[in-house]
């Protein structure tokens, strides 16, 4: 597994509803301050700048944004990926139901990749959350590795139930109520799942007519290949902390919380 690339993808297919309206992108919301020019220039920045920092410092150093059409700030901004030194690149997503769909526009460029997935309207920590999880899959046997954080909502996330052992054995998306105390909010996986759920997702299509099914969590599919013999493990991140901008609540504590660290390097 160590020889193959490994690539960050990035779903940027929201339409921010519950934000909105704002003057970019929700991706691109500035949430604290960043240094450049060795450190002599203060500048803002943005939202999805944090989740790039953390992979790369696990060794990414390429990545997708798959773009919802008309949210050409995200390439205008960064470009091809230099101000982190990353290969960055963009595609646009299809199917507009749900988050498997728009990966799934990724699958002939990471077909034979380890996929990194993050959401570039989220903030966690702790900063190697990558570095651990890839490690994990790794020196496991897993098909996927989930990095999991303690939440005390579980209607807003896909909760996860696991042994001991770190072996993941239920995804209960958005639960009214739930006795689990993890949500996973990033990923890793082998080209084994990047082909089940291509391969999933393609049955679905021919099966079923998707304008009438329900939104498809990615959360869903892993529960699926999960019945299917798929090993899934979990790297949970006790005093781990996670923050969507893309909710009211959470956008207002991020603002806060970066003006009280005033430069936002900690996020």
């Amino acid at each position: 597994m160590t020889k193959r690339q490994i690539i960050g993808l990035l779903p940027a297919g929201g339409q921010a509803t519950r934000i909105s309206p704002l003057p970019v992108s929700k991706e691109l919301y500035p949430v604290g301050f960043h240094y450049i020019s060795n450190k002599c220039n203060l500048r803002p920045k943005v939202v999805c700048h944090y989740l790039l920092e953390k992979m790369q410092l696990a060794g990414i150093d390429k990545a997708y944004f798959i773009l919802r059409r008309g949210k050409w700030d995200i390439p205008a901004y960064f470009g091809d990926g230099t101000m982190l030194s990353m290969s960055l690149g963009y595609l646009i997503m299809g199917l507009p139901y749900g988050v498997p769909f728009t990966l799934d526009q990724a699958y002939p460029f990471v077909q034979d990749a380890v996929v990194a997935l993050g959401f570039p309207d989220i903030l966690f920590q702790p900063q190697d959350a990558f570095v651990k999880i890839l490690a994990r899959l790794e020196t496991s046997n897993a098909d996927v590795v989930l990095g999991l954080f303690p939440t005390t909502q579980p209607h807003k996330a896909g909760m996860v139930d696991f042994d001991a052992s770190g072996k993941v054995h239920l995804i209960i998306e958005k639960p009214h109520q739930s006795n689990l105390r993890y949500m996973w909010a990033i990923a890793v996986w082998t080209p084994a799942f990047t082909q089940f759920l291509h391969e999933y997702l393609l049955d679905l299509k021919a099966n079923q007519k998707l304008s009438e099914l329900p939104e498809l969590p990615i959360g869903n599919v892993i529960q699926a290949a999960i019945h299917q013999g798929f090993h899934v493990e979990a790297e949970v991140f006790l005093d781990g902390t996670y923050l969507d901008i893309g909710t009211p609540d959470d956008l207002v504590q991020a603002v806060q919380q970066c003006a009280a660290l005033a430069s936002g390097e900690n996020l």
